[in-house]
């Protein structure tokens, strides 16, 4: 089992926690399970949408459009064909 890290106070709003709670009574896990897994899904969720938006902004630099794409790929992967 993991160690543990320091407990810390978070507030939440009542009626969220009773959400929270019955999720997690439904689903026969601790409330803090589901709470951790909520927050890992939001971080990741989190993590992605930096990722698309620094993706946007380089096409945008560079001048590309989404009609740009099916022919970047191609023109990739021709590329790995001919061992570049």
């Amino acid at each position: 089992m993991k160690p543990r890290a320091e407990e810390n106070n978070i507030a939440i709003p009542p009626s969220l926690l009773a959400e929270i709670q019955a999720a997690a009574e439904e689903e026969k896990r601790p409330a803090e399970e589901v709470l951790r897994e909520a927050i890992e899904r939001y971080l990741r969720n989190r993590r992605w949408q930096r990722i698309l938006a620094y993706g946007e902004e380089r096409a945008r630099a560079l001048g590309l459009t989404e009609a740009d794409v099916p022919r970047l790929i191609a023109e990739y992967r021709q590329e790995q064909r001919q061992g570049r």
